[in-house]
């Protein structure tokens, strides 16, 4: 541990980093972003909805084609309908009838049957409303990447300072074993008491169990990364060893996804509510119109026959609601609530927003001012260290005050890559709030 800090670092990294030469390839931050885009199954489930809002659309505008439609039946009477015929038509008094029955009792239909809107406010409305559910699930779309962007960089930034915690750990439960080692020779030759050696036997099983707990956590953070990125967890992958930041610009603040899906959801809603109000007020054409042929028949002999005779028509239709029991206002009067919630929250998420960012920003600056003092931290602890150590061999100091200073060093090591990490995570926060997380795309 007399080496210095610097020294220990780069040495401690290149062997970090020839092991993961081993065990696996490095993955930089942006290809696990990258394979996420299309092996992300949360990603491929919105991909899916897309296209299910395409066919929705068409299907709204399926509506406007013509329909055809054929029907055909058969009936067979076996009592045929009377009818009531006034006896003045034949001479007789009035106010007086006879029953009578007409037809035959063998009756054959078939047609085919034409329909096609003119004009539905109805029809068109649902097109408009399909069209804008269509860009409402594709803003679902890029918010699940936003998602998917900031849970891959957090696991990313977690199994990055993970792994230099367990680098650091490492180097210090290698060096507490050489101090050991030294400490009992010491004892052994009755320069040392039997206290100094159980206090860097309990520090060296600390460190060894801190050693295993941050292995399982790294293992954990990157089984967590594969499943986001939606590869296999037996696929052999290792973060980058080096955390790299730099001080960027403020970002260039453009309307978040968020913002974006409820004003989406507003003109929805409003076209939600011009349907229900030209419903009550505008009619509805459509050209109708039907071929086909009508077949009578009689079974009885010597007079029985089967003819058919042509029946056609066209014409245009119009329908107009005169009253539906106020069903319709009591629809409007929902939709205009739903819109004053709506705004409501647009207005709450825009402050929401507002305060985010301005805290993000705060944090971001925070962490970038504790990267440096962190630096000074490591000189001065490894300094004090040095002399601690040295003052221990000359007698001046005990043992407690050599892990004192051991502890401090650690603490400022970790100091700094907490600062880095805590500075990534803002930076990405603010990347999010102000829209910038998949700009690359």
């Amino acid at each position: 541990m007399l080496v210095n800090i610097h020294t220990r670092i780069v040495l401690l990294l290149f062997s970090l980093m020839s092991i993961n030469a081993v065990q696996g390839q490095i993955w930089p931050l942006q290809k696990c972003i990258d394979t996420a885009w299309t092996g992300n199954k949360n990603l491929q489930i919105n991909n899916n909805n897309i296209k299910i809002g395409e066919e929705k659309e068409k299907e709204a505008k399926g509506n406007l084609i013509p329909k055809l439609i054929t029907n055909a039946d058969y009936k067979y009477f076996t009592d045929l309908p009377y009818q009531l015929m006034p006896l003045s038509v034949f001479g007789g008094p009035e106010g007086k009838f006879k029953e009578a029955q007409f037809g035959v009792p063998h009756t054959i239909n078939g047609n085919i049957q034409l329909s096609m809107p003119l004009y539905s406010p109805q029809v068109y409305g649902a097109i408009q409303s399909a069209e804008i559910v269509s860009e409402l699930t594709a803003l679902q779309y890029r918010k699940t990447e936003e998602q998917i962007y900031v849970e891959i960089s957090t696991l990313y930034y977690n199994a990055q300072i993970i792994y230099h915690q367990l680098g650091f750990v490492k180097s210090n439960l290698l060096n507490t074993e050489r101090l050991l080692k030294n400490m009992q020779l010491l004892h052994e030759q009755l320069l040392a008491k039997g206290t100094d050696v159980s206090k860097l036997k309990l520090q060296e099983m600390q460190l060894t169990l801190q050693k295993e707990n941050l292995n399982n956590k790294y293992i954990q953070i990157l089984n967590a990364l594969k499943f986001a990125m939606g590869v296999s967890l037996q696929k052999d992958i290792q973060p980058d060893t080096v955390i790299q930041y730099e001080n960027t610009i403020d970002y260039k603040t453009v309307p978040s996804t968020e913002v974006q899906i409820t004003n989406t959801q507003n003109r929805l809603l409003s076209n939600e509510l011009k349907i229900l109000n030209h419903s009550r007020f505008l009619p509805s054409f459509q050209l109708i119109g039907s071929y086909g042929t009508t077949g009578f028949g009689y079974d009885k002999k010597p007079n029985d026959f089967l003819k058919f005779y042509p029946i056609g028509y066209g014409g245009i239709q119009m329908t107009y609601p005169l009253f539906n029991g106020t069903v319709t206002q009591r629809k409007m009067h929902q939709k205009k609530i739903e819109l004053l919630n709506n705004e409501l929250q647009a207005g709450l998420l825009s402050e929401q927003i507002n305060m985010q960012v301005e805290n993000a920003r705060l944090q971001r600056t925070s962490a970038l001012k504790m990267i440096d003092p962190a630096n000074e931290q490591i000189k001065l602890a490894q300094t004090i260290f040095e002399q601690t150590l040295l003052q221990q061999k000359q007698g001046t100091a005990a043992l407690t005050d050599v892990l004192l200073a051991d502890n401090a060093l650690r603490d400022a090591q970790q100091g700094r890559l907490t600062a880095i990490i805590d500075y990534l995570k803002a930076d990405l926060e603010l990347k999010k709030l102000t829209g910038n997380t998949i700009t690359h795309k």
